[in-house]
């Protein structure tokens, strides 16, 4: 199936109220021109060389969401462009994107992440880790950032009660956070592999790459 066939296919079978990101990393341009003809404008990028260079290279209207863990230092080269950030977990992270914001006049959006899997190679705050930073005045003098939502990503295995036991917890943490922050609306939670599960535990964005694309091919 091409391209448009399968985002066309995935997009049918979402719920109203749950957002696609299009996980377009180490994929050529001329795919996420056909997903972007398709109707697609969300699209999720792993590496910030390679999102500005489809950046520069597609249309204008797309939003790009950096999926990936940041370094601070390479903040800077989107912060222009940028629509959300998602793999925030950091005060010196979130510090140094509203610098970069301020440099360009613009409030960047940011996901916090948070760690539920149970592997340690994924990132991320626990939720005492959380609350600390939502409470901490250091953040709250943040006028440049945006905090829209949570994310977490489940560890990589075919145990569906733990996937689903992972995203609980999740939408549990979301709910604390929603306490002091009010106004956040975005659980970014599910991937090509466990997506249905996620949504049934209450996720409204999802990031969808080989599904949409086909395998990637990282040589």
């Amino acid at each position: 199936m091409s391209v448009k066939e399968n985002l066309l296919k995935i997009k049918e079978s979402l719920p109203k109220g749950v957002t696609l990101v299009a996980v377009s990393k180490t994929k050529p341009i001329p795919d996420l021109q056909e997903a972007y003809n398709a109707g697609q404008r969300i699209f999720g990028e792993n590496k910030i060389q390679e999102m500005a260079q489809k950046w520069e290279a597609l249309p204008k209207d797309i939003e790009w969401h950096m999926i990936g863990h940041v370094q601070r230092n390479k903040v800077k080269y989107m912060a222009e462009f940028i629509s959300l950030i998602h793999g925030v977990d950091s005060l010196k992270l979130l510090t140094e994107i509203n610098k970069q914001a301020v440099k360009h006049n613009r409030i960047i959006s940011c996901l916090l992440q948070i760690h539920i899997a149970q592997e340690d190679t994924k990132f991320g705050l626990d939720e005492k880790e959380l609350i600390e930073l939502l409470n901490d005045p250091a953040f709250k003098a943040l006028e440049n950032i945006k905090i829209k939502g949570v994310m977490g990503m489940a560890s990589f295995t075919d145990n569906k009660n733990q996937v689903k036991e992972e995203f609980k917890t999740l939408k549990n943490t979301f709910t604390q956070a929603k306490k002091i922050l009010p106004n956040i609306n975005v659980l970014s939670m599910g991937m090509s592999g466990d997506y249905p599960l996620a949504i049934a535990e209450g996720s409204t964005m999802v990031r969808i790459g080989s599904s949409i694309f086909g395998n990637r091919n990282y040589a």
